[in-house]
């Protein structure tokens, strides 16, 4: 039985007309809950319009930034399901918004907690335990997702999670600690805090191979209760991974949360650019990391060169996919 598009047994409930957009995106909760862990593990799904071509669809799985929540970054998840990608907006529990909720005395000592790394390798499990759930035979969706083009994504600590998903490895009393998930094909790194505490940036980030796509800005300033991060950690992690096969874009100005749904961080005017800019901007790079075809991602950095203090480049494609292209066409 199907409600409102989707499986009944996978769909916490029917889609409201509130919730369609311009594009008839589909969207969905999933309240998972991952029993060995004993950890609520909810999602927000966005998928293609039932009217798009169909095919396998790649899945992007998104990792939210400290404070946030799965009905955040909707700007992203609807652009990529409005363009053929389904995207899957993970919560975790312990970092999201309960973190700002309570006695405003005890913040510091939610956010110590909730950025502890116990928490970080928790994130990398609940996005690990949302594909799970997503590609189970049970699931309604697995049939229509293609794994050859699964993609990690996140915003902030989130950009932490999909490094940890991705490859990045630690070393704790003698033993690596390595959260990667082979299913994640590529990644989009959107202002990636320091791997706080460790000394050594690259040996954490040398073995992820992925292709991977950052996103900064040049006022991207990380600003939490005991923690800071100037914008030049946001570049020193984009040189440490350890693939030739990345991107980095940078926009002009901007701000940390200028890639949230707030709606004025950066500026009434670049916020909307900013956000348009990124979601157009991983997909050009997705053409690249999964068609090999460098052109999208070229005339984007075209499109979007007065806002960019960086243009992203292409790596160099040794074997071109025999998937047909998808030409990037920028919104009016």
């Amino acid at each position: 039985m199907l409600v409102g598009g989707f499986a009944a047994g996978m769909v916490t409930r029917a889609i409201r007309p509130a919730e369609a957009t311009t594009e008839d995106v589909r969207i969905a909760d999933l309240d998972w809950v991952d029993a060995r862990r004993d950890r609520r593990v909810p999602a927000r799904l966005y998928w293609p319009s039932p009217g798009a071509p169909m095919g396998p669809v790649p899945l992007i799985v998104f990792s939210h930034g400290l404070g946030q929540s799965r009905t955040g970054y909707s700007y992203l998840g609807r652009h990529w399901a409005a363009n053929g990608y389904a995207s899957l907006h993970v919560q975790h529990v312990r970092s999201d918004g309960t973190v700002w909720a309570g006695n405003p005395f005890e913040v510091l000592d939610r956010v110590n907690i909730a950025a502890d790394e116990r928490e970080a390798i928790a994130r990398a499990a609940d996005v690990s335990f949302a594909l799970d759930r997503i590609l189970d035979k049970n699931s309604f969706f697995a049939a229509f997702i293609d794994p050859a083009r699964i993609v990690a994504a996140g915003h902030s600590y989130g950009a932490n999670t999909t490094l940890l998903v991705g490859g990045a490895r630690v070393v704790r009393e003698g033993r690596t600690i390595d959260r990667r998930d082979m299913r994640f094909k590529a990644g989009i790194v959107i202002s990636a805090p320091p791997f706080y505490g460790e000394r050594d940036l690259r040996a954490v980030l040398a073995a992820i191979s992925m292709p991977t796509f950052h996103v900064t800005a040049t006022a991207d300033v990380i600003e939490l209760p005991g923690r800071r991060s100037p914008v030049q950690d946001r570049l020193d992690v984009y040189d440490a991974v350890g693939t030739t096969r990345k991107a980095l874009a940078v926009f002009e100005g901007g701000s940390h949360s200028i890639f949230t749904d707030r709606p004025l961080t950066g500026g009434a005017t670049l916020n909307p650019q900013v956000k348009q800019a990124t979601a157009e901007g991983s997909l050009a790079f997705l053409d690249l990391a999964f068609r090999g075809d460098p052109l999208p991602l070229g005339l984007w950095s075209e499109t979007w060169r007065p806002l960019l203090a960086v243009a992203p480049t292409a790596y160099a494609v040794t074997e071109p996919s025999r998937l047909p292209s998808r030409r990037y066409r920028p919104r009016s």
